[in-house]
């Protein structure tokens, strides 16, 4: 996601005089490393997808790398899965997981897990940081089923399928041949996953069958797609876009089961979030506004109450990642989700969400 990598680099100075957040938002948990996708399990635990801290094992010279100033990537073994407990707990549920940074902002941008979903009472993870074009010989991209043990089990290669099944227009100079994985749902008995470099939503099954929705850059190009949601029919995904920030660039395009795409909202920013609340109201989450790179405390959280009408539900958030509805009612939002922070320093917010 070339531009998240460029915007990493040139993050303000310090992160230390971060705007006010509106008063309705907390911080629920902290601890993590680059947290991304969250969801609430059946036992009511919040499972938080994080990328890791990166690495410094190399793939130079053994395979088809990112190329520069974004690649080569560097990877080791150090994202996770954390499962936190509603009184705020952290505990590790996986572990030793793939992590790659990027060679253009030392480290600031990092992959590895993408986002996690519940399939019955199992938990999923998919994969963004591994690769040989990732730095980590011998690994993929690809959806991992999570044991009782606490170890995973690929169980479909996402690598090898974007290598075989090449979409329509992909860019050249921000070509990741691993791909960089974001979003994944579980709806019906599948996955279903947005791919925002190679720019595609697909279908995977828990048993490895992989199958293409739509190659949304066909119709697009390179916009970078990034958050999805279901609101019982159809498919809604929003754009991050590319470089540098434009305001109003945005926007949420609405997918149908059979590959059918309407864009249905526009004048947004930065989108890495959307859901839907228990009434059919869609919530999108804007990771920067009013700049033209991602900057700390400008993050928002936005509803839509009208046809294009939408209302500021939160503000102030710093560099978030990801959003999910809790069992409560209220959202649960990744927070400082890339960047310089050092380790650790990722947040789970909760923000309470006005009826009306």
């Amino acid at each position: 996601m070339k531009k998240l990598v460029l915007l990493a680099c040139i993050l303000l100075a310090s992160l230390a005089a971060l705007a006010q957040m509106s008063s309705n938002v907390s911080v629920f948990a902290t601890g993590f490393n680059n947290p991304r996708g969250l969801k609430f399990g059946p036992d009511g635990n919040l499972y938080v997808a994080e990328g890791g801290a990166g690495g410094t094992l190399s793939s130079a010279g053994v395979c088809r790398q990112v190329v520069a100033p974004i690649g080569p990537y560097t990877g080791g073994f150090t994202a996770r899965i954390s499962k936190v407990t509603p009184d705020g707990t952290v505990t590790t549920v996986a572990d030793n997981l793939p992590s790659d940074q990027t060679s253009a902002d030392q480290g600031s941008l990092v992959s590895g897990v993408a986002d996690v979903a519940f399939m019955g009472n199992t938990l999923y993870a998919i994969l963004a940081g591994a690769g040989c074009s990732h730095g980590l010989v011998g690994t993929h991209n690809g959806v991992l089923r999570v044991n009782g043990d606490g170890s995973t089990t690929m169980v479909a290669n996402l690598s090898s399928f974007q290598k075989t099944h090449p979409v329509a227009n992909p860019q050249p100079d921000d070509f990741e041949p691993d791909g960089t994985w974001y979003s994944m749902i579980a709806v019906d008995g599948v996955f279903y996953a947005i791919e925002p470099n190679h720019g595609e939503l697909d279908t995977i099954s828990t048993r490895g069958r992989v199958s293409r929705v739509l190659d949304i850059s066909s119709i697009q190009g390179h916009i970078v797609p990034t958050a999805l949601a279901f609101d019982g029919h159809d498919f809604f995904v929003g754009n991050l876009d590319t470089f540098p920030i434009k305001d109003g660039s945005s926007k949420i395009m609405k997918i149908t089961p059979d590959g059918q795409l309407t864009t249905v909202y526009i004048n947004l920013s930065d989108i890495l979030g959307l859901a839907f609340d228990g009434i059919g109201r869609l919530y999108v989450l804007e990771n920067t506004t009013g700049n033209q790179f991602p900057t700390p405390g400008t993050g928002k959280i936005l509803r839509l109450d009208y046809k294009n009408k939408f209302r500021e539900i939160a503000t102030g958030l710093s560099l978030p990642t990801a959003m999910t509805f809790g069992p409560d009612g209220n959202l649960y939002v990744s927070n400082l989700g890339f960047g310089p922070p050092p380790v650790g320093a990722g947040q789970v917010l909760k923000v309470k969400v006005p009826a009306n």
